[in-house]
């Protein structure tokens, strides 16, 4: 069922589409993406997303490196409209490894100074980017020191490798604390907006799943008491750092079994994020980034590729599928709830039609922002491209080639292996010479 990106043209992806029984939306018009959201809590320039993409570039400490900057600065100057900063750890112990960002009181100024440097870039772009922050912990994957330390809400054996530590109800507690003292430090140094990550399989999305957790506040049968975490924070946060915004990543379908938002045969069962979703609204929160999948169980999912890892199987599904599911699984939430704004995921497989598609799905009113995770590593400058020449330059997209998850499932530093060859192609010969 898998296939190569082979289209040497719109017709022929949109008859692809039709062929797998769906219909691939799709416009010559690129202007919905360059269209401006104003609410009364936060301001965006145009409707494109630089996702949460980690590079495993931090110093030591978990301040931003020479590498790290780089990264930001290229996506300021190719002006999207928000800027996702990657998963930023709470703790050193929920780090994913031992150069992932770790915001802390000792290097609060880093980031800083980091932020400041971004909006300068922007500027020079005539762009006033939104900036968020994602606060994670790790959870089940956590590497802090490059060896599996897993801490964990819950088991579970589709997912777990021996026998994780479970985290009880006070460490839990004292995790909270953590995001809220994180939170704190976020909103110090500037930034717009804090994203609570509940995605693929780290420690929050898995609280929302803990049906197997017993005797605890924090898990159960009962919907309410493993939302309980994930809303308690964001209270906290709302509370304590009042005038931050708040939003969240979160997967509506973990697609896996024991996972959130789904049923009995690991299919999506939208049942219960629709019911997070209406609880979030009532705090107020109006921006959320949906995703779907796990990078560490079904990559294919929301980063579907030409080429797999090295020793990984093809997936039996078609990259578009997982394109559109992805797509009509954002729409139906876009949908319920035509107030709250959500950003889309999975179309940088989509190469220099993603805008195309993208556009359609805004101007359907299906989605609100086009999030580009991988293509942003490759082609930071898309934004300006579409607002100069009004379509993508099909040289710099990129290919889903898996390079850049390579590097970063070897712990080293992440980026294009093709684009941005001088670099990250360096990197992955070394890990080749490495036998890796």
């Amino acid at each position: 069922m898998h296939e190569r990106f082979r289209y040497k043209n719109k017709k022929e992806i949109i008859e692809k589409a039709h062929l797998l029984g769906f219909e691939l939306p799709f416009t010559d018009n690129i202007s919905p993406l360059l269209l401006p959201v104003a609410t009364a809590e936060f301001s965006v320039p145009n409707r494109l997303v630089v996702q949460p993409m980690e590079g495993y570039d931090s110093e030591a400490d978990g301040s931003p490196s020479e590498l790290t900057k780089r990264r930001y600065l290229r996506y300021a100057a190719g002006g999207s409209g928000m800027i996702w900063y990657e998963a930023v750890s709470i703790s050193p112990d929920g780090r994913s490894n031992p150069n992932q960002l770790w915001i802390n009181k000792k290097n609060v100024a880093s980031y800083s100074a980091l932020n400041n440097e971004v909006r300068r870039e922007a500027e020079k772009a005539g762009i006033n980017p939104l900036l968020v922050i994602q606060l994670t912990h790790s959870g089940r994957y956590s590497k802090p020191s490059g060896i599996p330390q897993p801490l964990t809400a819950v088991s579970n054996i589709t997912l777990d490798k021996g026998s994780p530590y479970i985290l009880s109800d006070d460490d839990l507690n004292r995790i909270q604390d953590q995001y809220v003292a994180s939170a704190k430090l976020a909103a110090q140094s500037g930034f717009d907006a804090i994203d609570i990550k509940a995605c693929h399989g780290y420690l929050v999305i898995e609280l929302l799943a803990a049906r197997a957790r017993q005797n605890s506040i924090y898990g159960g049968e009962e919907p309410s008491d493993r939302f309980r975490f994930m809303l308690r924070t964001i209270d906290r946060i709302k509370s304590e750092v009042p005038g931050i915004l708040i939003t969240t990543r979160l997967n509506i379908s973990d697609r896996y079994q024991g996972g959130f938002g789904v049923d009995s045969d690991s299919n999506p069962d939208f049942t219960e994020p629709l019911l997070l979703v209406k609880e979030l609204k009532e705090r107020g929160i109006s921006l959320i980034n949906l995703s779907m999948g796990s990078p560490y169980f079904n990559p294919y999912v929301t980063r579907p590729f030409d080429t797999p890892l090295p020793g990984q199987k093809l997936p039996e599904e078609h990259p578009l599928l997982g394109v559109i599911k992805m797509i009509n699984g954002t729409a139906l939430f876009q949908k319920s709830f035509p107030d709250l704004f959500f950003v889309g995921s999975a179309y940088s497989y989509l190469r220099q039609y993603a805008p195309n598609v993208g556009a359609a799905v805004i101007n359907n009113g299906d989605v609100s922002f086009i999030g580009l995770g991988r293509s942003s590593f490759a082609y930071p400058s898309l934004p300006l491209d579409l607002m100069i020449n009004g379509q993508a330059d099909p040289s710099k997209v990129c290919i889903t080639c898996s390079g850049c998850t390579r590097l970063i499932r070897n712990l080293r530093p992440g980026g294009c292996v093709i684009r941005d060859r001088e670099i990250y192609g360096n990197e992955l010969k070394k890990l080749i010479a490495d036998g890796k």
